[in-house]
């Protein structure tokens, strides 16, 4: 059986939206790589924060 980490031991990513750090999770453990931004809210946020040159919503 494998040994437990801490969770200060767990591999962390931060979030090119909001800038918060976030930390490794057991559902994440296959697509860790893939994973870019901490929740929902700001994946669907992205694309505002990505284009700063972009025309204005209206």
């Amino acid at each position: 059986m494998p040994r437990m980490r801490k969770k200060t031991d767990l591999p962390t990513k931060t979030c090119p939206v909001c800038g918060f750090d976030f930390v490794w999770r057991k559902k994440w453990e296959k697509v860790w790589d893939a994973v870019i931004y901490c929740s929902e809210r700001c994946r669907r946020n992205s694309r505002s924060h990505q284009s700063p040159n972009s025309p204005p919503k209206r």
